[in-house]
């Protein structure tokens, strides 16, 4: 007599066989040009199979339906199950694991980068591999999703995704080619400058070293260095060097002393106030009514609603004037 596990591992045999006998009828009628009827079976299926309780069977079908339906250009039904799968996590308790985020990833990459479902599906992603620990979206998904962007080269979004990612060293990659391609000579300090402040702001100290190392490293047209010829670069390297000793009085004359360099964009001191509340203990300002688009910056919250910050109020001051880093 089989015993409870092995009753289930046949169940589930027999479910993923059946999926697979429906994963070949359909895939013939696809690869016959039938696309309006397949795009209409899988529909059927999927809320079949989500009415039965079967949330893993619906999603691999939908996955694999959403896979044929690219590989034939058909966007807008590719476009339709993709978003079907991410209905069938929302509705069930599957956990946030590497092979569901490759999938994620691998669907948001083979969708047409100027089609609408494109961006709801990015964000409705990145909500539901939100937790605790990862409010912003799992890292890994935001660091497969700025790879993809960054083939693109549409490297704005890219280094947003970077910043939300672990990936210091990929994040001063794209970076370099970023700067070499779309920017100035003279502003090649200042995109590594803004990501490793960013970083900082996120509280991300470790991918804020490794991207201002391996920029400066990379990059054609910075000297070796520390010292480097950029005072901008200076500065960052200091107060890298600030942040870990965590002395209120070496980052005040730090920023004291580069202030010219400061001044070449009005976020820099934005970012500076932020850094000096988390990491040397600086009170937050007790106002930050600023106006214009610098007040649009600092009022807008980086993935957490107003909500989430009163229930955190309680916990300390140090979450507080969130800045967009877009």
């Amino acid at each position: 007599m089989m015993s409870e596990q092995e009753v289930l591992t046949c169940s589930s045999a027999r479910n993923r066989g059946g999926v697979q006998r429906v994963e070949g009828k359909l895939r013939a009628s696809v690869e016959k040009g039938d696309y309006y009827e397949a795009h209409q079976m899988y529909r059927t299926l999927f809320f079949r199979y989500m009415s039965q309780g079967k949330h893993a069977e619906a999603r691999e079908l939908m996955y694999s339906g959403a896979v044929l339906f690219f590989s034939h250009n058909q966007q807008n039904s590719a476009a339709d199950l993709s978003m079907l799968v991410l209905e069938s996590l929302e509705k069930s308790d599957a956990k946030v694991i590497d092979d569901i985020l490759e999938h994620l990833a691998k669907l948001f990459s083979l969708m047409d980068p100027n089609t609408p479902e494109r961006v709801a599906f990015v964000s409705r992603a990145i909500k539901w591999s939100s937790d605790s620990s990862a409010k912003l979206g799992h890292p890994k998904l935001h660091q497969q999703l700025a790879v993809t962007l960054w083939k693109e080269q549409n490297y704005s979004e890219s280094r947003y995704h970077f910043l939300h990612s672990c990936d210091g060293e990929g994040c001063a990659d794209m970076l370099v080619e970023y700067s070499a391609s779309r920017g100035y000579r003279s502003e090649v300090d200042m995109f590594v400058a803004q990501a490793v402040l960013q970083f900082l702001c996120l509280k991300n100290k470790p991918s804020a070293s490794v991207v201002f190392t391996t920029y400066t490293q990379k990059h054609p047209s910075i000297e070796k260095g520390p010292p480097f010829v950029q005072p901008l670069l200076n500065f960052i390297w200091f107060l890298l060097l600030a942040v870990d000793g965590g002395k209120l009085t070496v980052f005040t004359v730090l920023c004291e002393q580069y202030q010219p360099s400061l001044k070449r964009d009005p976020m820099y001191n934005e970012y500076l106030d932020r850094i000096g509340q988390l990491f040397f203990g600086v009170p937050p300002k007790q106002s930050s009514s600023y106006g214009g688009l610098l007040g649009n910056l600092l009022n807008s919250l980086m993935g957490s609603n107003e909500e989430e910050e009163e229930e955190e109020g309680e916990e300390g001051q140090e979450d507080s004037s969130p800045i967009e880093l877009d």
